[in-house]
């Protein structure tokens, strides 16, 4: 069963060194952090509610861009973001984020990999898909997946920040 948002997110730009980026929250959480024009890029943002200075869910959009600087300072940022899992995906896309939350910093692991620990080793391009759907940039981080023989595979973000994620991540890890 395909999920729909149901509240109106308050939207904020985060900077990052891969350019601006869209932080969506609602009163349950963070509901969404996209690149600026990457793949399943919500069509509707333009019409969410900018989350000014007074703005209810305010502190968490500035927890947010916390959260993005030290990911980007090499810091993996130690307390996690609440995050609104009523907003996006059907059962089984859910069912991969969350195991993305499994992969550890600088780990990397295949499609493959990631459908047998959920028990469907058949499913690779199933997973795949999920994955390029995935609704939090960074935070679930579908980037820490590729294939089966090691190599950098697509990213709804692109591939070239792909590489710099690989890259960024790969550094601290020495």
């Amino acid at each position: 069963m395909k999920r729909y948002l149901t509240l109106t997110p308050s939207i904020s730009r985060v900077s990052s060194p891969l350019g601006d980026m869209l932080l969506a929250c609602t009163p349950l959480g963070v509901c969404g952090l996209w690149f600026k024009d990457q793949a399943h890029f919500p069509l509707n943002a333009r019409l969410w509610t900018p989350a000014g200075p007074h703005h209810p869910e305010r502190s968490l959009h500035d927890r947010g861009q916390s959260w993005v600087d030290g990911y980007f300072a090499k810091r993996p940022p130690a307390t996690p973001l609440p995050l609104d899992w009523s907003a996006w995906g059907t059962v089984f896309e859910q069912q991969v984020w969350r195991a993305l939350l499994d992969i550890p910093w600088g780990q990397k692991v295949s499609y493959g990999e990631l459908a047998r620990q959920l028990g469907r080793p058949l499913a690779a391009r199933a997973v795949g898909s999920a994955i390029g759907k995935n609704p939090w940039a960074l935070v679930v981080p579908c980037h820490r997946v590729g294939g089966s023989n090691g190599s950098l595979t697509g990213y709804a973000a692109g591939v070239d920040k792909k590489t710099y994620l690989w890259a960024l991540e790969a550094i601290s890890q020495a």
